[in-house]
C-alpha cells in the first residue's frame, strides 16, 4: 500500500517538476477571475416583471407573506396594518441603514420606531434585503455594522422591505450582484427562505424555533436606494 503511495506520489512530483510554474498559476488566476457561471436554469432568463411574479410566488409556498406597495411612503402604513393585524405593539427595531432614512416613518406618529442591533425584547424588525432570488424565493442579507444579523434572528417577527429591482434569477446572479458591490465578502452573508421552521420532534412542524416565526416581505416599486 505504501510503496504504491510511493510511486504516485513521485509520478506527480515529476509531472509538476516539468511544468511551467508562471504559466499553470497565470490559467488558475485567470479561472478564478473569470467567475464562470455554473449551468442556469432558462427562469434565469425571464423579463423581470415575471422573476419579480417568481419570487412572489416560491417565497409563499415557504410561508413567507408578501404585500406589493407602489411607493416607500406606503411602507409605515402597510407595517403598522400588518402589526394590528397580528395583534403585536406598534415597535419597531429597524436597520440603522440609509436605504430605511426614505421612508417616512414619522408620518405614522403611532408607530414607535428605533435604529439598532435587535435585543431579545424587541417583537418585530424591520430591515432592508441586498437582493432576493427569484428562483428559491430566497432573500440575501448582507451584515454590516448598519444591517446587524441580530435583526435577522432575533425578533419572533421579521418585516423586509425590498424593491423589486433587487430580485434576480439565481443565486448566481445574485453573487455577481454582490461582487459588484464589492470586491471583499461581509463578514455574514444570510440565505433566508421562509420563517424559521424544525420538524425534528416527532416530525410535527414548529415555527420560530431558531428565529423568527413569521417573515413578511413589502415589495416596492420603488428602488430603496
Amino acid at each position: 500500500m505504501s510503496v504504491a503511495r510511493d510511486r504516485i506520489l513521485g509520478t506527480v512530483r515529476k509531472a509538476l517538476a516539468g511544468a511551467d510554474e508562471a504559466g499553470r498559476r497565470a490559467a488558475v488566476e485567470a479561472r478564478i477571475g473569470a467567475k464562470r457561471a455554473n449551468l442556469i436554469p432558462k427562469r434565469a432568463q425571464l423579463p423581470q416583471d415575471e422573476q419579480v411574479e417568481l419570487f412572489v410566488q416560491k417565497a409563499q409556498e415557504l410561508a413567507t407573506t408578501v404585500e406589493r406597495a407602489a411607493t416607500l411612503a406606503e411602507v409605515p402604513g402597510r407595517i403598522a396594518d400588518w402589526l394590528a393585524g397580528h395583534n403585536l405593539p406598534p415597535r419597531l427595531k429597524i436597520s440603522p441603514d440609509p436605504a430605511l432614512n426614505r421612508i417616512p416613518w414619522a408620518d405614522r406618529l403611532m408607530l414607535s420606531v428605533e435604529p439598532g442591533r435587535a435585543a431579545i425584547e424587541d417583537t418585530a424588525s424591520v430591515t432592508p434585503a441586498f437582493a432576493a432570488i427569484a428562483e428559491t424565493g430566497t432573500l440575501m442579507m448582507r451584515s454590516s455594522a448598519e444591517r446587524p444579523s441580530t435583526l435577522n434572528f432575533v425578533p419572533d417577527n421579521h418585516i423586509v422591505v425590498l424593491g423589486r429591482g433587487q430580485v434576480t434569477g439565481t443565486l448566481e446572479q445574485a453573487l455577481e450582484k454582490l461582487r459588484e458591490f464589492s470586491p471583499e465578502m461581509p463578514r455574514t452573508l444570510n440565505l433566508i427562505s421562509g420563517p424559521s421552521r424544525t420538524a425534528d420532534i416527532e416530525q410535527q412542524l414548529v415555527m420560530g424555533a431558531h428565529g423568527p416565526r413569521r417573515l413578511h416581505v413589502i415589495l416596492v416599486d420603488e428602488p430603496l436606494a
